[in-house]
């Protein structure tokens, strides 16, 4: 029987990838789990190509699509986060992973509840970091396409499709979420 293979941020298991040169170690994750579960680590920093350490960021702008920008400088990381992140995915959809656990408040692997500035530098906590939200989006999609290939093979194609528009008409700030 093959162990529970999972994708996880990679400061959780104490690769010092953060900004600051740090880890967030998680000590269950680690100690506990870790010798039942094959870990996929991703740091999405590190592997778009910024350095350790490395100037901090956040996300800022509307929630329903946030640019990562750093917090000293202003320099705009999105589109090189972005560019990665449909590159990783694809490695990722060929992983065989069983869930991921991403690092909580990260502009990148947040999951939920990421602060997002707005244009008066006011947090609102509404946000999903980019990878992460990538990450659930082609998770959703694969999904509706497995079920529909399964069960409505005539639909397939459509299911996926469906969906798109109505994320794109309606734009929710999170899985399910409200709109702005």
């Amino acid at each position: 029987m093959r162990k529970i293979r999972l994708g996880i941020s990679s400061c959780l298991l104490g690769n010092p990838v953060r900004y600051d040169g740090q880890h967030q170690r998680n000590a269950f994750l680690c100690d506990v789990l870790g010798p039942l579960v094959d870990y996929v680590p991703v740091c999405p920093e590190v592997e778009c190509g910024l350095p350790v350490p490395r100037e901090s960021m956040r996300l800022v702008g509307d929630p329903a699509a946030p640019r990562l920008v750093t917090n000293f400088t202003g320099r705009d990381l999105t589109d090189q986060m972005n560019s990665w992140v449909k590159h990783r995915l694809d490695e990722l959809a060929t992983a065989d992973l069983d869930g991921f656990v991403f690092k909580k408040d990260s502009p990148s692997s947040g999951l939920e509840r990421v602060k997002v500035f707005n244009a008066k530098g006011a947090p609102v906590k509404t946000g999903r970091g980019l990878f992460a939200g990538a990450f659930i989006a082609a998770l959703l999609i694969g999904q509706i396409h497995n079920f529909g290939a399964v069960y409505l093979p005539w639909a397939a194609t459509v299911l996926p499709f469906m969906l798109m528009v109505r994320i794109l008409i309606w734009r929710p700030t999170g899985f399910a979420g409200s709109r702005t």
